[in-house]
């Protein structure tokens, strides 16, 4: 049996990880309380990591927490616990508990491809919490040092269009998919599973004008209307970006993958409303 995890190994973790999560943190207090001002507790969908006190106050947190994680919103809540009333319990004192969400991967990308482009655009994607699960049908394709394999995942594409429709079926909805093998038949197959699946938030082919004028003739024959080879981009890559090592596409292609990333810098991230705040720290003066 494994000792509990405290708060801050497993807040690192899940942050590595790029998984949903949210910190709960005791931030005031007033009479008799379970723990004092600092106490952190992290709560993910079906776990909880270290302790605020126990008893029916910290189920109403974890309730709270999970209560944000399913909203999909990454707002910052500033929740207020009277133990006697709100909490039932006989200490009676008075808690406020900060909650924080962390929503996971900001992106999920579909990576086709472990060629020269591909592994330069892992590097590239590294350092960003986006998750990526990278495809490739070839023995022997995933360099042995792929950097940070808590949110990269390597998977064996099955040769073939079977192959193809079995990976694009197992994807996330709302994907990022990029298509860049070394083979184009197999470039063709994956595009035509992504565009038959539907639900991409978006479908990038490296290759040339021309290149994607042969695709689009076959793919209009296997029945695919304009408005669905619209979504397809080909070729990838900001627009005016110029260069062809693998490292210059990779960057042209990781810049293109921030224009397409959702906008989080709203209202909903702007915390703790001030008149919250006033409420729970009144002024001493």
């Amino acid at each position: 049996m494994h000792p509990p995890e405290p708060w801050y190994a497993a807040l690192a973790r899940l942050q590595r990880e790029a998984r949903p999560h949210a910190l709960a943190s005791v931030v005031g207090v007033a009479g008799s309380t379970p723990r004092e001002p600092g106490a952190k507790m992290v709560v993910t969908a079906d776990d909880v990591h270290d302790t605020l006190g126990g008893g029916h106050f910290e189920q109403q947190v974890i309730e709270a927490a999970r209560e944000a994680l399913a909203s999909g919103r990454r707002d910052t809540r500033l929740e207020a616990f009277p133990l006697g009333g709100r909490s039932g319990q006989c200490c009676g004192g008075y808690v406020h508990v900060l909650i924080e969400p962390f929503a996971g991967a900001e992106m999920e990308i579909a990576l086709f491809g472990a060629g020269h482009v591909g592994r330069a655009l892992v590097q590239a994607l590294a350092p960003l919490p986006w998750r990526i699960r990278w495809f490739d049908s070839r023995e022997h394709a995933f360099p042995d040092d792929a950097a940070d394999r808590d949110r990269l995942q390597h998977v064996r594409l099955a040769a073939g269009a079977e192959g193809a429709e079995a990976a694009v079926a197992a994807l996330p909805a709302g994907c990022h998919a990029l298509v860049m093998t070394h083979d184009h038949a197999e470039d063709r197959a994956l595009v035509d599973a992504l565009l038959r699946r539907g639900d991409c938030a978006s479908i990038g082919l490296i290759g040339s004008d021309s290149k994607w004028a042969s695709f689009k003739s076959r793919l209009r024959d296997a029945g695919h209307d304009e408005a669905a080879l619209a979504t397809v981009r080909c070729p990838i890559g900001v627009p005016g970006a110029h260069g062809k090592r693998p490292c210059e596409i990779a960057l042209a292609v990781a810049a293109e993958l921030l224009t397409l990333k959702p906008d989080t810098e709203r209202d909903d991230r702007r915390g703790v409303a001030p008149e919250t705040l006033r409420q729970a720290f009144p002024s001493r003066t």
